[in-house]
């Protein structure tokens, strides 16, 4: 099942300089259910195509590889990302988060956020052109996307946190990744608890 996303906005009402001011990483978050809307700007800050003509996406690339695959995890489900028709494929429908937070040696906040944003790498895609230095690219690009999420959470009023303590064997084997999609990066997203 593929659902098509809100168009994202491209003007905020809160200023860039607020928002890097404002970034800090948050675990108390809510399970208070994201609207599509607030997920089709989160996905679109990430990878989102910025420039339909060359098809360049929100985070630089080198060479414009892509080698990012971006899932999603909440109470409907778990979803692929689809950058060229901003759409996300459902995948499952269970709820995968508290298997997610297992996989994460236990970081209760994995779990209790509405959102588990999860950042894979074909590492392949980058270093087919430049050899092992691709790696380092790749990381890079991680890098770049994972700070546009977290930025742009905090343009929606929302808390995030960076998550690289996970077992790449647990969530490969949760999410069915095929063996080339390493996972890098996991970033709960929410609400601000009180």
């Amino acid at each position: 099942m593929i659902i098509k996303l809100p168009r994202p906005k491209e003007t905020g009402n809160i200023s860039l300089e607020e928002v890097i001011k404002n970034r800090r990483s948050e675990r108390r978050l809510s399970d208070k259910e994201l609207t599509l809307e607030t997920i089709s700007q989160l996905l679109w800050a990430c990878q989102g195509v910025t420039d339909k003509k060359s098809g360049f996406r929100s985070a630089p690339s080198a060479g414009a590889a892509y080698p990012l695959e971006v899932y999603i995890i909440g109470p409907s489900g778990f979803f692929h990302y689809l950058p060229d028709t901003h759409s996300i494929e459902r995948l499952d429908k269970r709820d995968l988060r508290e298997a997610l937070s297992a996989a994460s040696f236990g970081q209760r906040f994995v779990k209790d956020a509405s959102l588990d944003i999860v950042i894979c790498a074909e590492f392949d895609r980058t270093t087919g052109r430049y050899g092992k230095r691709g790696e380092n690219y790749v990381y890079i690009e991680v890098g770049h996307a994972a700070q546009n999420v977290h930025l742009e959470a905090v343009a929606e009023g929302l808390g995030s946190v960076p998550v690289g303590a996970f077992s790449d064997k647990q969530v490969q084997e949760l999410l069915k990744l095929p063996k080339e999609l390493v996972p890098v990066y996991i970033i709960p997203v929410g609400y601000i608890r009180d």
